[in-house]
């Protein structure tokens, strides 16, 4: 992207408004890079306010042999590398332990331990491009599952394979950004792409979902959100695949196949509950807002984030984020109205 003189020669001489036109084009980007460093939302605002921060004290520095893109990712970079340094990593219940007995949910622990959602669709970071194959990419570095298996990299091997294979960016330059040199660049980078490709599936969400068509997917999400409000249990159970995967972070149980998700998610004891769902994306999947019905105030109000990761017809993995608190960055409504119709957000 070609960046006016004016305001490169600006911000090094301490004009703020001329810093912010140099690193908006490079925000939303930036910010992602961020969430695949880190794993998580909050994490990645607190990474990106902590780099803009150094790239304002360190842009006298900036002597623009290299792009101001590839300047501010190397910032970002090694301030995620500090904030690692810091914290463990970030996983799924999957990769927390073994299958659980049903309706063993298993030990809630800290917020903070779990991978977290990120806005996507018409919300999200790929709002607003043009290109459906720059959309495609985009979403493909997103994917819960290419997020999660991050996290299996010590933090320098998964900032190499971000820089160069996300990023694009040639070796050298991952070498300069890292202080390294361009042969162990090389070396991190063979070790992180085994490591990935033993942890990925065989296709991308995007991929299947190129096959499945837009209509296709929004066929799968229509049919389960009616299904599971008028809760009817044999559909919900036929739109699963056989050997579908259930998690709730932050509970640590998870379970696996038709029968094991039905006892854990679908009839657990007592009254049915009265649910509402909302669709919307993230990670460049499609996900639902879960409302339920707090009787008291006569409203529903969020109990859940539900990704959904789709195979062919049916759906394959059902990742429930019981994090209320994130939906307001997926523009999903506060409650809705006992009465009210429900809002639907297909756009991708």
């Amino acid at each position: 992207m070609r960046i006016e003189p004016n305001a490169q020669s600006a911000s090094v001489h301490g004009d703020e408004e001329a810093f912010r036109r140099l690193v908006e084009p490079h925000r939303a980007s930036l910010h992602a890079h961020c969430y695949r460093m880190m794993g998580s939302v909050h994490d990645a605002d607190d990474a990106l306010q902590d780099a803009l921060l150094r790239a304002w004290r360190g842009l006298r520095g900036f002597e623009g042999r290299s792009t101001p893109r590839t300047w501010l990712h190397r910032i970002a970079t090694n301030t995620c590398l500090d904030a690692l340094a810091r914290r463990s990593r970030r996983v799924v219940p999957i990769d927390y332990g073994p299958p659980t007995e049903p309706r063993d949910s298993g030990r809630a622990l800290d917020p903070g331990m779990w991978v977290e959602p990120y806005p996507s669709g018409e919300v999200g970071i790929d709002a607003g491009y043009a290109s459906p194959e720059a959309r495609c990419e985009l979403r493909e570095s997103i994917e819960l599952a290419f997020i999660a298996a991050l996290q299996h990299l010590p933090p320098r091997q998964r900032a190499v394979l971000i820089l160069k294979d996300v990023l694009g960016l040639p070796a050298r330059d991952v070498a300069e950004a890292l202080d390294a040199s361009t042969a162990s660049v090389n070396s991190a980078l063979q070790r992180a792409r085994r490591t990935l490709d033993e942890r990925l599936p065989t296709r991308s969400q995007q991929a299947t979902m190129r096959a499945i068509g837009d209509a296709g997917v929004r066929g799968i999400v229509t049919q389960f959100i009616d299904a599971f409000e008028r809760r009817d249990i044999a559909e919900i159970l036929d739109l699963l695949t056989a050997d579908v995967t259930f998690a709730m972070p932050p509970y640590t149980g998870w379970c696996q196949g038709r029968e094991a998700v039905a006892e854990s998610w679908l009839m657990p004891g007592g009254p049915p509950p009265r649910l509402r769902y909302v669709s919307t994306w993230a990670n460049g999947q499609p996900a639902l807002g879960a409302y339920l019905l707090d009787t008291a105030i006569g409203s529903y109000l969020p109990i859940a984030l539900d990704v959904l990761t789709v195979n062919a017809t049916k759906i394959d993995a059902v990742i429930a984020f019981r994090m209320p608190e994130i939906f307001p960055r997926f523009g999903l409504p506060s409650s809705l109205g006992a009465t009210e119709s429900r809002p639907r957000k297909h756009g991708a």
